[in-house]
C-alpha cells in the first residue's frame, strides 16, 4: 500500500511538471520571447522584417517631433497594440485570468507606456538622466499611490510576467559566446554577493532580532538572489507563512526602489564605466525589473554586465537555495509529521526557466549570426536584433509602469522594525562588497564586456 501511494504521488508530480508548460507563467515567457524571436527570424528569411511592430520613439526636443512621428507610425502603433495584446490575451486565458480585464487594463498600460517612452525620449529628460524606465516606476508611482486602482486592472498588471518575456528577448540580443566566456566570472561573483548578503540577513535576523528561521530565510533569498521570485519561491520551499512572504516581498521593492535611484546617481558622481557600473548593479540591486531600469539609465554596456551578473549569476541560486533550504526545512525546522523526504526536483521545479529562455534565444540567434555570411550577418542585426531591442524594451516599459501601479507606500510602511532592520543589515554588506568586487577588483573585466 505504502509504495502505491509512492507511486501514485510520482505520477501525480510528473502529470504535474509537464502541465506546468502551459501553466505557469515562467514558461509562457519562455514561449512568447521565442515566439517573436522565430517571427523575426522567418520574415528575415522571406525577405521582410518585424520592423514595422518594433516601433522606436526618436530623441525630440520640440513637440512637433512628437506629432510627426505618431502620424507616420500610427498604423504600426496600433498594429503592435494588437500583437502584442494578442499574444499575451493567449496566455493570460490560459494561465485563468479574465480576458476581457485583461484587454481593458492592457489599453491603458500600452496608451501610458508610448507616453512614458515619449517623455523618456526628450533631450531634457535625458539631460538628467531620467531615462524612460525611471519615468515608467516615477508616473506608476504616482498615480498608483494618488488613484484608487479598479480590480478589474490587476489582469493587466503582470509585472513579472513582462519582465520575465523582457529577459527573454534580451538573449537574442546578447551573443552567446559573449555568456560562455562572462559566465564564470558572474557565476563567482555572484556565489560571493549570495552567500554573504544571505547568511547576513539571516544571521541578523535570527540572532539580532529572533525572527523565525523560515522567514529569515525568505527575507535572505529575497536580498540575495532575485527579490520577488525568490522570496515566493524560497517562502514556498521552506513553507514560510504568507505573510512573511509578503513582508519580503515589500522589503524587496523598498530597497528595489531605492536602489534604482541611489545606484546610478553614486555611479554618475563616481564616473564609474558602464561594464562595472552595470556589475555593481546587478550585484545590489533587489530585483530584476529593477535593476533593469538602473542598468538602462546607465546604457547599452550596463546593461549586458547587468544580465551577465544578475541573470547569468545570481538567478541561478534559486533553484539551488530552494533544494537546500527545503532539506533544511524539513530535517531541521519543521516537524515530519506526515514522513515527507526532500525531493532532488525540488531544484527543477523552482528554478526560473525564463533564464533558459534567455540562454535558448541567445544560442538561436548567435547560431544564426555564425552561419552566415558577413554582409548577412549585418542585415539579421538590423532586421532582426534591432527590432527586437525595441520590443525587449516595450515589455520592460510595461514592467516598471506596473511595478509603480502596484506599490503602496502605506502598505510598505506597516512593516515591522525588526525584518527591516535585518534586511537593511544585508544591504549595508551588500552594496560595499558589490562595489569591491565589480568596480575595484574585476573593473577592469567588466570594462571589456
Amino acid at each position: 500500500m505504502e509504495d502505491d501511494g509512492k507511486e501514485k504521488l510520482q505520477k501525480t508530480k510528473a502529470s504535474s511538471g509537464w502541465s506546468d508548460l502551459w501553466k505557469k507563467e515562467d514558461w509562457w515567457a519562455v514561449w512568447l520571447g521565442l515566439g517573436i524571436v522565430f517571427a523575426g527570424i522567418l520574415f528575415w528569411s522571406m525577405g521582410g522584417s518585424i520592423k514595422p511592430i518594433a516601433v522606436k520613439v526618436p530623441t525630440w526636443s520640440e513637440f512637433s517631433v512628437v506629432s510627426q512621428f505618431l502620424a507616420e507610425n500610427f498604423t504600426n502603433i496600433i498594429l503592435l497594440f494588437l500583437v502584442l495584446a494578442g499574444v499575451f490575451a493567449i496566455a493570460i486565458k490560459v494561465l485563468g485570468h479574465k480576458v476581457s480585464d485583461f484587454l481593458k487594463g492592457f489599453i491603458i498600460v500600452f496608451i501610458m507606456s508610448l507616453v512614458i517612452l515619449i517623455l523618456g525620449s526628450n533631450t531634457w529628460f535625458k539631460a538628467y538622466n531620467l531615462e524612460a524606465p525611471l519615468v515608467a516606476l516615477a508616473l506608476g508611482l504616482i498615480i498608483g499611490n494618488g488613484v484608487k486602482i479598479p480590480d478589474w486592472m490587476n489582469a493587466s498588471l503582470r509585472t513579472e510576467f513582462y519582465v520575465k518575456t523582457g529577459i527573454v528577448l534580451l538573449g537574442a540580443t546578447l551573443p552567446f559566446t559573449l555568456i560562455l566566456e562572462s559566465g564564470p566570472v558572474a557565476f563567482g561573483q555572484a556565489t560571493i554577493i549570495a552567500v554573504t548578503t544571505f547568511m547576513s540577513i539571516y544571521w541578523a535576523g535570527t540572532r539580532l532580532f529572533g525572527l523565525d528561521k523560515r522567514f529569515a530565510a525568505t527575507l535572505g533569498a529575497g536580498g540575495s538572489i532575485c527579490g520577488v521570485s525568490a522570496s515566493i519561491a524560497i517562502g514556498g520551499a521552506v513553507k514560510a507563512e504568507q505573510k512573511h512572504v509578503s513582508v519580503a516581498i515589500s522589503l524587496v521593492v523598498v530597497w528595489a526602489i531605492v536602489m534604482i535611484f541611489t545606484l546610478p546617481f553614486l555611479i554618475k558622481l563616481l564616473g564609474i564605466a558602464e561594464g562595472p557600473a552595470g556589475a555593481w548593479i546587478g550585484t545590489s540591486e533587489f530585483a530584476d525589473a529593477a535593476g533593469m531600469a538602473a542598468a538602462a539609465a546607465i546604457g547599452e554596456q550596463a546593461i549586458r554586465s547587468f544580465t551577465l551578473m544578475k541573470v547569468v549569476g545570481r538567478d541561478m541560486f534559486i533553484g539551488i537555495w530552494c533544494f537546500i533550504l527545503a532539506i533544511v526545512s524539513i530535517t531541521k525546522w519543521e516537524k515530519r509529521e506526515d514522513g515527507t523526504k526532500p525531493d532532488a526536483m525540488e531544484i527543477w521545479h523552482r528554478f526560473p526557466k525564463f533564464v533558459l529562455g534567455f540562454f535558448i534565444t541567445s544560442a538561436i540567434v548567435t547560431f544564426l549570426l555564425t552561419s552566415v555570411t558577413a554582409d548577412s550577418a549585418s542585415i539579421v542585426n538590423s532586421d532582426v536584433i534591432a527590432p527586437i531591442k525595441v520590443l525587449r524594451t516595450w515589455a520592460f516599459i510595461f514592467c516598471f509602469f506596473c511595478i509603480g501601479l502596484t506599490t503602496r507606500f502605506k502598505d510598505l510602511t506597516s512593516v515591522g522594525w525588526k525584518p527591516f532592520a535585518a534586511f537593511t543589515t544585508g544591504v549595508a554588506i551588500n552594496v560595499p562588497l558589490g562595489f569591491i568586487l565589480s568596480v575595484l577588483l574585476l573593473g577592469s573585466y567588466w570594462s571589456g564586456v
